[in-house]
């Protein structure tokens, strides 16, 4: 287990934990409707369609009953959004921006992508998480959601979570001032209900690279049994290197992965490394029930990390990712516990007879070639960060 004090767990905390579809928006719709003097929501996706108006619809609500509402959308992943759609929610009083423009600054600066989840009610209630806001993830006739999960909290970790975004709002701007907390509330929770709470982010351009290594912490403190569930998984050389030193002190390691994907060339580079994760003797179940974009990693039913975050170099380099790390062995089992009868249920096992009776030299060749493809466009997108925006930039 993580070495609390020194990784600035807060402790005065209350976590559930939600799963995609219908019980994320509606908790989503419902904490939206509690909120009395701020909210900030910051999404990858907002898409224009029933889920997306649907989620506008309670923010704009929100806003006419006087509460400040903050939308923060990724430039790149929402840009189709219409004029017409972004002016009504300005029009009823919702703030909105996007992040990053693709291209800015002096300096050619190509941009990274806001790739978290997240909204902060009041200082008091916050939903981190890997679900964006469209039909894709929600339940709707004939089109079952998307796999994935979200973690609810109330308590001391709010704060943290509401400053973060507050400066991402702000753009981080060193001659911009940040908003401060003033009385922050105060928690009565049980201490059988408190968990062990920390914030996690990546951001290559800020030099914050927390998450990669609360997973490197996974994969070199287990003792037992890791279990990932993970979209795109695409583990770079670090990566495989602590898993395979995982596994040499006798770890079990999970993963589970889409059988379905919306990212074919993703898909076919992921199956390229199934040989190199069976070697290791790595367990891999193909989830196939519907499109898994859930992000999570269990250590040792003691400790979890869930969010933004996928296992590959775009959200440890090019994107802007933000996970939440728990410490509640009852909380951790419960969620274990449903992966097992509800996803790895629905999956299908991959071992070496498998996936050599689905596999001939011409798959395995595409194979590659989809595997080399997603390595060059991942150095495309890490390659243009100018090293020059730490001097000029605070550290936060």
């Amino acid at each position: 287990m993580p070495n609390t004090s020194a990784n600035k767990y807060s402790e005065n905390n209350r976590v559930s934990w939600v799963t995609g579809g219908r019980p994320y928006f509606d908790h989503l719709i419902d904490l939206i409707s509690r909120a009395e003097a701020t909210l900030h929501l910051q999404t990858y996706i907002l898409a224009e369609d029933e889920t997306g108006r649907f989620v506008s619809k309670a923010l704009v609500a929100a806003a006419g009953r006087g509460v400040d509402v903050f939308l923060m959308v990724d430039g790149y992943a929402s840009q189709s959004l219409s004029k017409d759609f972004i002016n009504a929610l300005k029009m009823q009083g919702v703030k909105f921006k996007f992040f990053e423009p693709l291209f800015r600054s002096r300096k050619f600066y190509f941009g990274r992508r806001l790739h978290h989840k997240i909204c902060v009610i009041d200082m008091r209630y916050a939903l981190v998480g890997g679900i964006n806001i469209a039909n894709h993830y929600n339940d709707l006739p004939d089109n079952p959601p998307w796999l994935d999960f979200a973690l609810s909290v109330e308590g001391e970790i709010v704060q943290e979570l509401l400053i973060l975004c507050q400066k991402t709002w702000n753009g981080f701007q060193p001659l911009k001032e940040i908003p401060q907390i003033k009385n922050p509330p105060s928690f009565n929770i049980p201490e059988e209900d408190r968990s062990q709470v920390r914030m996690r982010r990546n951001d290559w351009v800020r030099w914050k690279d927390e998450i990669s290594l609360s997973y490197i912490e996974l994969f070199m403190g287990a003792k037992s049994h890791i279990t990932i569930l993970s979209s795109y998984f695409l583990p770079g050389r670090v990566f495989r290197g602590a898993i395979r030193k995982a596994r040499n002190r006798g770890v079990e390691v999970t993963v589970i992965v889409t059988g379905i994907s919306d990212v074919k060339i993703a898909k076919m580079a992921e199956r390229f490394m199934y040989e190199w994760l069976l070697a290791n003797g790595v367990r891999i179940f193909e989830f196939n029930r519907a499109v898994l974009h859930g992000k999570l990693a269990i250590c040792d039913d003691k400790w979890i990390t869930l969010g933004s975050f996928n296992v590959n170099d775009i959200s440890t380099y090019a994107s802007v990712e933000l996970n939440l790390d728990v410490v509640n062995p009852v909380f951790v089992r419960e969620i274990r516990n449903h992966i097992e009868q509800n996803v790895i249920s629905d999956s299908t096992l991959i071992t070496d007879s498998y996936r050599a009776s689905r596999t001939n030299r011409l798959k395995r060749f595409v194979q590659w070639s989809a595997f080399a493809t997603i390595r060059i466009l991942i150095y495309f997108f890490t390659f243009y960060f100018k090293r020059i925006v730490r001097t000029e930039e605070p550290k936060n």
